[in-house]
C-alpha cells in the first residue's frame, strides 16, 4: 500500500470533539482516492494531515512505508514530496504559464526546467501555452496549469482540495473525467477532496464518505451505491428514501413486505432474525422504482425535477411514505397527478428501524 492512514485522529486545541476521528484507509500506487461528504465533515482536515499541514494527535500516516505523521513524528510538508492543487489554483498572476509551472523546479538547469515544463504542459493538453498569462486562460485551463505545476517536481503523491469548486457544473464533470485520464496517463497517485458526487464517481478508484469527522466507508462507487455500510452512506449517496418493511422467511426463501407490495425471489437479502420480528427500514433508490401504468399501486406526484432526458419524480404513497423514481422526460405528468409504479429491487439494503 502506498498511502496508509491508520486510526488517525486530528483534534484542534479547545475543540469539544475531534475534527477527524479514527480514520483508516489505504491507497495503492497509481490509484486515485476521493474523500466526499458534507461541509465540515473533516475531509479537508484529513487531506491537510496527509500533507503535513495539520498535526495528528493519534494514529499514523505512512507514505511508501515511511512514517510521516503520528503523535510523535511530524515530517515537515516540504520533505514529504507531495504536490497540492488548491481551490483557487494559487497561480502567480504576474508570471506566465512557463514560470508558474516551473516555480518548483529551481534545482534544475534552465534547459532541464524548460524540458520538464513542456512535458507536463503536454500531459495536461496545454502544449505551447508557456508564454500566456493566467488572466488569458479560461477557468478550466487555469486548473490544468495548477495541476501541471503540482506534477512538475514529480511528487510521489498529489493532493487536490476541491479544484473544480469555482467552475460551472457542466465543466466540472467534464474536467473530472479529463483529470482522471491525465493522472492515469502520468501514473500518479492522488487523493482528491470534493462535495460533488458526480465528480467523485467520475474520478475515483476508491471513495471515502465522511461525516462528523468519521470515515463511514472506503470503497468503490458501485459498492457505496448498492452496498452502503451505514445508514448515513445510504442516505448521502444517490437519491433514495427509507420505507418501513418486514422480512419474512418462506419455504422459497426470504420475502420483504413493503408499502409497494411484496418483494420475492430475492438472492441477496438479510435473514428475518437480523431484526426484531423482521422489522426494518428498506432503502429504495429512484432506480428501484419503475413507472408502470398497468401497476395496481399508484402514487401522487408531489415534486418533479426536469433533468433533460428524464424527470426525477418525488411521490407520496397512499400509506404516506415518500419514494422517488426516474421517468423518461416524455412522460411529463403534472404535480398532483397519480401514476402507477412498481418496485424493481435488485439489491435489498436494510437498516434497523428509525423513528420518523
Amino acid at each position: 500500500m502506498f498511502l496508509q492512514i491508520d486510526q488517525v485522529q486530528v483534534r484542534y486545541p479547545g475543540a469539544a470533539r475531534a475534527a477527524v476521528h479514527d480514520a483508516s484507509l489505504t491507497l495503492n500506487a497509481g490509484d486515485i482516492g476521493v474523500l466526499i461528504g458534507p461541509s465540515g465533515c473533516g475531509k479537508t482536515t484529513l487531506l491537510r494531515a496527509v500533507a503535513g499541514l495539520e498535526h495528528v494527535s493519534s494514529g499514523e500516516i505512512r507514505l511508501a512505508g515511511e512514517l510521516v505523521s503520528s503523535a510523535r513524528v511530524d515530517v515537515p510538508p516540504e520533505q514529504r514530496r507531495i504536490g497540492m492543487v488548491f481551490q483557487d489554483y494559487a497561480l502567480f498572476p504576474h508570471l506566465d504559464v512557463a514560470r508558474n509551472v516551473g516555480f518548483g523546479l529551481k534545482h534544475l538547469s534552465a534547459a532541464d526546467r524548460t524540458a520538464r515544463v513542456a512535458e507536463v504542459l503536454a500531459l495536461v493538453d496545454l502544449a505551447g501555452s508557456e508564454q500566456r498569462f493566467p488572466h488569458e486562460l479560461s477557468g478550466g485551463q487555469q486548473q490544468r496549469v495548477a495541476l501541471a505545476r503540482a506534477m512538475a517536481p514529480a511528487p510521489r503523491l498529489l493532493l487536490l482540495d476541491e479544484p473544480f469548486s469555482n467552475l460551472d457544473v457542466d465543466l466540472r464533470e467534464r474536467l473530472a473525467h479529463e483529470l482522471r485520464a491525465i493522472l492515469k496517463n502520468a501514473g500518479a497517485t492522488a487523493l482528491f477532496v470534493t462535495h460533488d458526487q458526480l465528480e467523485a464517481f467520475a474520478i475515483g478508484d476508491h471513495i471515502g464518505v465522511m461525516e462528523g469527522g468519521h470515515l463511514h466507508q472506503w470503497d468503490d462507487a458501485y459498492s457505496l451505491y448498492h452496498r452502503p455500510a451505514t445508514r448515513f452512506v445510504a442516505d448521502f449517496i444517490g437519491h433514495g428514501v427509507f420505507v418501513p418493511a418486514r422480512i419474512v422467511e418462506t419455504e422459497r426463501g426470504a420475502k420483504v413486505d413493503t408499502p409497494l407490495g411484496t418483494l420475492r425471489h430475492l438472492t441477496d437479502c438479510p435473514l428475518p432474525s437480523a431484526y426484531p420480528d423482521g422489522n426494518c427500514d428498506l432503502l429504495l433508490r429512484a432506480d428501484d422504482i419503475v413507472h408502470d401504468d398497468e401497476s395496481p399501486v399508484t402514487a401522487q406526484i408531489v415534486r418533479k425535477a426536469f433533468r433533460g432526458s428524464e424527470f426525477l419524480y418525488t411521490l407520496r404513497l397512499d400509506s404516506g411514505e415518500i419514494v422517488m423514481t426516474y421517468v423518461p422526460s416524455h412522460h411529463n405528468h403534472k404535480v398532483g397527478e397519480r401514476i402507477g409504479i412498481r418496485p424493481a429491487v435488485d439489491h435489498v439494503v436494510t437498516f434497523p428501524p428509525q423513528a420518523a
